[in-house]
């Protein structure tokens, strides 16, 4: 694989200003990191979705910065060239601008991220600011913010009424104040998408499932290619139903193992028969 140019912070915005979409996925793991990196995929966000498709929590809850390190260096060794974004998971910045900047500043040490991602509006936006003062890239994430879903009525569409719609335009106005270099919008209308990402004003606006007129595109890896069985959400198109040949991989191999035609020659190896032969002469001699 061909070593690609490091994506940066004024690539990202240039694409921005011409109007050529950024492509984004989440990632955990070392291979599939490879994988995108290969596939020139510009931004990876290091979700705490992990915690729901890689350690089978039932919601984002119990993901620890731990967890958040430990895959974001996996990534961040197999995709060196792509712009990471460490996801600060519940409790890891909510407490104070202190705890959210020390917490951020992990991402960037420990894992080599190039920034990092909180949700909230107007409410966290001191975090925000204090962060992007440290002089941490930071990213901000409104409508379905998983941390608080429990408060949003569940995994649902936001901002549906003019009201509810109105506070997110609010709250993505008060981010860019804060210093956010991007702002993530989760299954909101489409049109509120359009409003926020045209009065985008220092920042660039991601959509996940909010319509095509943001500056990009991101999907969570496991959806975009049935590895989450529990459920496929509306908004994520499947590019290739991997779960599907796994779970056939996986049944075929407890059938060849059980009727012994797994493994064939190819698949393992033998000693030279002269070894062999004085192996077992070796073996005589010691009884």
């Amino acid at each position: 694989m061909t070593e690609r140019t490091k994506i940066t912070l004024p690539h990202l915005f240039d694409k921005a200003d011409r109007g050529d979409p950024i492509s984004m996925l989440t990632c955990y793991d070392f291979p599939t990191a490879t994988f995108q990196e290969g596939a020139g995929v510009e931004m990876i966000l290091v979700g705490d979705s992990l915690g729901m498709t890689m350690l089978g929590y039932d919601s984002t809850l119990p993901v620890t910065m731990e967890d958040m390190i430990r895959h974001a260096q996996a990534v961040r060794r197999g995709a060196p060239g792509a712009w990471l974004i460490g996801d600060m998971p519940y409790m890891s910045y909510q407490p104070s601008v202190e705890t959210a900047i020390r917490n951020a500043g992990r991402f960037m040490a420990e894992a080599a991220c190039d920034a990092v991602k909180l949700e909230g509006g107007q409410e966290m936006a001191d975090r925000m600011a204090g962060i992007a003062a440290a002089g941490i890239p930071v990213m901000g994430h409104l409508g379905l913010t998983p941390q608080s879903s429990s408060a949003l009525g569940g995994f649902r569409l936001q901002g549906k009424t003019a009201k509810q719609a109105l506070k997110i335009v609010h709250d993505a106005k008060a981010l860019e104040r804060a210093g956010a270099f991007a702002i993530l919008l989760e299954l909101v209308p489409d049109q509120v998408c359009k409003l926020i990402t045209e009065r985008a004003d220092g920042c660039f606006v991601i959509s996940l499932g909010s319509g095509p007129h943001a500056h990009g595109q991101l999907l969570i890896y496991h959806d975009m290619f049935g590895l989450y069985p529990k459920f496929k959400p509306r908004m994520a198109k499947v590019f290739g139903d991997a779960g599907s040949v796994i779970q056939e991989g996986l049944e075929r191999y407890v059938h060849d193992v059980g009727e012994r035609s797994f493994p064939e020659e190819e698949n393992y190896f033998r000693m030279a028969d002269d070894a062999y032969e004085e192996l077992l002469s070796e073996l005589e001699a010691e009884v």
